[in-house]
């Protein structure tokens, strides 16, 4: 990467200061860009859903990886937990979505509960492992809520048998006029659900998948006494990437626990963090970090630089740092800042081996968090910052209460807020699907095929407020 013009800036960048320059190009579409890292952590597509409560669990897992990205399970949850979470993600089907499935006794109110908890919004009624019914909120309007879905589900079902191609079940679907099927065995038994969407989507992305053909998944741990026993767990759970996280990374107890989860030997990636400078990503690399987190507050739900004045503008921070894990042979994940896909392609010009997402994906179907609703009927969830009063208060429960109380005092994060669900794009992958149309759309205006081409031809240019504002779209006249 270069400055236009050989303008080095004087002063630290984020993303808004920078913009990226066209330059003469051979790439003729945007599918002749492979977005694949080349960092060893798998992904195919440089998305990576952030170790935040409110953002990654188990559906977002599984939807991450089925789309090429990943999911970093946070700390804070108790290890046989996560372990189950590993286990239930790398059983999941790597084509078809895993459905929400229902008894015909099972009541409407049940269903209504679980519909929001995907974005397809289906449930399939089985009876003994196999297809007998569908339902969607369209058959639950006006439903009493005890009623049993047996009486007001559509029995007529067309199937897709588990062997189609996507481009086939595409046709299918649309032939039969269906936005979505069960996918069902020679047996009839029911293996996944999929949409017409998603059909399409697995002809655009392929699937984070491990050696054995399974789901990829990454889980986060502190950087306590303990750090090298959890990830011991985590290991033999057969969890894909250790990521060590803390909201310093450059202290040594970070430097203690990286050499102590290195002494395990692990076969997997270790990613450690948060750093900003490049001796904080050099003294991680040397400790035994294979990939450096990147970014001190430019999160939405972290009060950092407002609390203390610590971090740096996030631009900056990765060009820095990345010019310092090049030099060992390391990587580095731009984690934070993000909020439009020109913010993802002006980390990956910098360098970046994937980019982290937190608050932009806690406003999904997939985050945890449950559907809610405010006074103008407008769809959101509740996201926190982990280092909030309320995520400390998860991660101390097992304290007791005077000290639980007393570290309550010290936060840094946002307790509760609302990510409202975008109506037009709701799920995750419609999130990702933007995402990744502008980012390869950035690399066909660099003339680059792959991350590395990216990060070696983009030329950045600096601008100004106006500037800023000038690329913005305009929803109405002036």
């Amino acid at each position: 990467m270069r400055f236009l013009n050989g303008h080095l800036p004087q002063h630290d960048l984020t993303y808004e200061d920078a913009f990226l320059v066209p330059d003469r190009s051979d790439v003729a579409s945007r599918l002749d860009v492979d977005l694949a890292s080349p960092d060893g952590s798998g992904t195919t597509i440089p998305l990576i859903a952030a170790n935040m409560t409110a953002v990654s669990g188990r559906r977002m897992a599984e939807t991450m990886a089925r789309r090429g990205g990943m999911a970093v399970i946070p700390q804070d949850i108790p290890i046989d937990v996560v372990s189950a979470v590993i286990a239930d993600v790398k059983a999941r089907h790597p084509l078809f979505e895993s459905p929400i499935t229902l008894a015909q006794d099972d009541t409407v109110g049940h269903a209504l509960n679980l519909l929001p908890k995907r974005a397809h919004r289906a449930a399939i009624v089985i009876e003994n492992g196999r297809p007998v019914g569908l339902v969607t909120p369209r058959d639950l309007r006006e439903e009493d809520r005890f009623t049993q879905i047996g009486r007001v589900m559509v029995r007529e079902l067309a199937t897709i048998p588990d062997t189609v191609d996507p481009h086939t079940a595409f046709d299918l679907l649309a032939e039969a006029r269906h936005r979505l099927a069960p996918v069902v065995d020679d047996d009839g038994r029911l293996v996944g659900l999929l949409t017409r969407t998603g059909a399409l989507r697995s002809t655009l992305y392929d699937p984070a998948l491990d050696g054995k053909g399974r789901l990829r998944i990454a889980a986060a741990i502190g950087v306590g006494s303990e750090a090298a026993t959890r990830a011991k767990q985590l290991l033999d759970a057969e969890v894909d990437v250790l990521v060590l996280d803390t909201a310093h990374g450059h202290q040594q107890r970070m430097l203690d626990a990286l050499e102590a989860v290195r002494g395990l030997d692990p076969q997997v990636p270790v990613v450690a963090g948060n750093v900003v400078t490049r001796d904080g990503a050099r003294d991680l690399i040397e400790a035994g970090a294979d990939i450096v987190k990147v970014g001190v507050g430019p999160g939405a739900m972290c009060t950092t630089r407002m609390m203390t004045a610590v971090g740096r503008p996030q631009l900056s921070a990765v060009l820095e740092t990345v010019e310092t894990a090049r030099e060992r042979g390391a990587h580095v994940w731009a984690d934070g800042g993000i909020r439009h896909p020109r913010d993802v392609a002006l980390a990956l010009a910098a360098g970046a081996s994937n980019v982290m997402i937190g608050s932009w994906f806690a406003g999904t179907h997939e985050s945890p968090s449950d559907v809610e609703h405010d006074a103008d009927g407008r769809s959101y969830k509740l996201s926190f910052g982990m280092a909030s009063a309320r995520a400390v208060q998860r991660r101390t429960e097992h304290e007791d209460a005077f000290s639980q109380a007393r570290k309550a005092l010290f936060e840094e994060g946002i307790s509760s807020a609302r990510q409202y669900l975008d109506p037009d794009r709701p799920g995750v992958e419609d999130l990702v699907d933007t995402i990744t149309a502008g980012v390869r759309s950035a690399f066909t205006y660099a003339g680059a095929r792959t991350l590395e081409e990216f990060a070696d031809r983009a030329v950045i240019g600096l601008q100004g407020r106006s500037g800023y504002e000038e690329g913005r779209p305009l929803d109405r006249g002036w």
